[in-house]
């Protein structure tokens, strides 16, 4: 199909907007959006006079957000679930049963459940994916490893994929360790990042500061599984900050979870978000599975509902993303490597406010995920024209009735009917 030269009257979020940007009764105005070459030439109100472009498609008020990224899913443990009998609830339980299964994994196994995780995302319009890959034994390379390294390589120019060494906290115990894993996943390529597992289970401070001081020395960024309990005792998060700002860590750790912030006194948890908002932390939430997980006894309803405090670390400046995390495995039973389903979960759970204009960044702001400081003022000006553009939702009820779309890779689009456009 061709692509439009202009995607007229679009409806993009206020946080994608300039401050300056014309409102119409608070709300505002429509887009006009520029293409050409496959990038956003420029954005301008659609109020502005301009003469409608033949080769233009009249959006007539459609909602428009760039391409998502998935900052932190499990590719290697994707749509395991069918092959298993029983799991026990909780986060434990589900580990368990992921341990049991690794029976199964083959090289071939993990490619072809990792390549439709992959293939999922790219349909929803995900331009970018990281994943966690289980890594056990110090001195064993996982399976999946070097298959999803392969599998970066396959997509690259259609999905940015990032793998994480998902490596549990005891192994950097020993500072030459530490050393050699961070090496390791240094010797894979800029898309590797050194993971860990920190929970009150396996919490030492000695393995941590060594996890952190060897990515530093290997210029690794860090993304860790942080305190992911409703434990008010955990420290991982507030441990993490304090040690970064020691040791003058210069790239970006990633903190997925951080359940624990939910149970603690809110004295202690606005004092570890303080910390946190002076470090070079990006915090992502992943609603599903913590709903699923925490606070999860069999035949038992659950009170507690797992989730961060997400309202007040965006209140603090802190870069904060929603993400899909487990899809179709003993950790979750749903998802479909759709970010938008983990937004809409948490616009429930945590009761946001204006999801669209306000949160949609959550799913959007790559940026957030590399090291120096964000982007102050987000623009799709100059970027590729990679687009998602909702047909049947409306800025009050989204991501309400999101599923039907339609998904412009380079201005072109790769998934969804956009031939109403055509016969405005």
């Amino acid at each position: 199909m061709t692509a439009p030269a202009l995607l007229d009257n679009a409806r993009l979020p206020r946080w994608l907007l300039p401050s300056d940007w014309p409102l119409r009764d608070g709300v505002p105005v429509l887009a006009r959006i520029a293409l050409e070459a496959g990038r956003v030439q420029s954005v301008r109100p659609a109020s502005d006079g301009t003469a409608p472009s033949p080769q233009g498609w009249d959006l007539a008020g459609t909602l428009v957000l760039p391409g998502f990224v998935d900052a932190h899913t499990h590719l290697d443990k994707a749509f395991t679930l069918p092959r298993m009998t029983q799991v026990q609830p909780g986060l434990l339980g589900a580990i368990d049963a992921m341990l049991a299964d690794r029976v199964h994994w083959s090289a071939g196994d993990v490619r072809e459940r990792a390549s439709r995780g992959l293939q999922w995302a790219w349909e929803c319009g995900t331009t970018h994916v990281r994943t966690h890959v289980d890594w056990w034994e110090p001195d064993a390379t996982p399976m999946a490893w070097p298959v999803m390294a392969e599998l970066a390589q396959e997509w690259a120019g259609r999905v940015r994929l990032e793998q994480v060494s998902l490596i549990k906290l005891p192994l950097f115990e020993e500072a030459a360790q530490a050393l050699r894993l961070a090496r390791q996943v240094k010797a894979t390529g800029p898309h590797a990042l050194l993971g860990g597992f920190v929970h009150s289970t396996n919490w030492s401070k000695n393995a941590l500061r060594n996890l952190l001081v060897a990515a530093h020395a290997c210029d690794l960024d860090v993304d860790l599984h942080v305190d992911e309990e409703l434990n008010p005792a955990a420290v991982g998060l507030q441990t993490t900050a304090r040690i970064l700002r020691e040791i003058g860590f210069d790239g970006r750790v990633v903190c997925g979870h951080i359940c624990a912030l939910a149970a603690q006194p809110e004295a202690q948890a606005f004092a570890t978000l303080d910390a946190v908002a002076r470090a070079p932390i990006t915090v992502v939430s992943l609603p599903a599975t913590n709903l699923l997980l925490q606070d999860a006894v069999t035949g038992r309803t659950p009170r507690l509902r797992g989730i961060t405090l997400v309202k007040e670390a965006r209140d603090r400046g802190i870069p904060l993303l929603f993400a899909s995390d487990n899809v179709q495995d003993p950790f979750c039973r749903l998802g479909s490597f759709d970010p938008v389903e983990a937004l809409g979960t948490a616009a429930l759970v945590a009761q946001l406010d204006e999801p669209f204009d306000n949160w949609s960044q959550a799913l959007c702001r790559g940026d957030w995920l590399r090291r120096g400081p964000a982007t102050a003022a987000p623009t799709l000006v100059g970027v590729k024209a990679d687009l998602v553009l909702f047909t049947h939702a409306d800025r009050h009820g989204w991501p309400s009735r999101s599923a039907t779309r339609v998904v412009l890779r380079d201005g072109c689009v790769t998934h969804g009917d956009a031939t109403p456009f055509h016969s405005r």
